[in-house]
């Protein structure tokens, strides 16, 4: 039995590889901000700065989603969470420039949706 591939595997592989490359940026993006809460709450974020609670009303995810979604995106570089320790602590959100350079996508996105979903 030979265990080399058959021959011209290794050429398709190649171009396969070559093509998945083109979209490596797309896919990882994709990955990066692909979960439906992320994307809702980066979008709500557009309109400025928010506490936990406004998020909370305005995106309709529960406290705990809101809660690990605002974790991860703070630690993916997304978000700024700034605390005053006022009496009660509050916490607000306001999108990096990270976050912020999302929002032209989110326009393409929303244009593409509002021609091809309705």
């Amino acid at each position: 039995m030979s265990t080399q591939p058959p021959e011209g595997d290794s050429e398709e592989k190649t171009d396969v590889e070559r093509r998945n490359a083109d979209v490596c940026n797309v896919v990882g993006a994709v990955e990066e901000v692909g979960s439906k809460w992320k994307l809702v709450i980066l979008n709500d974020l557009r309109d400025g700065e928010k506490r936990f609670n406004e998020l909370k009303r305005s995106t309709g995810a529960s406290s705990y989603t809101l809660s690990r979604v605002l974790n991860d995106l703070e630690e993916e570089g997304f978000i700024d969470n700034r605390k005053e320790l006022e009496s009660p602590v509050a916490s607000y959100y306001t999108l990096t420039e990270k976050g912020g350079d999302l929002c032209p996508v989110f326009d393409a996105l929303d244009e593409w949706g509002a021609d091809w979903l309705e």
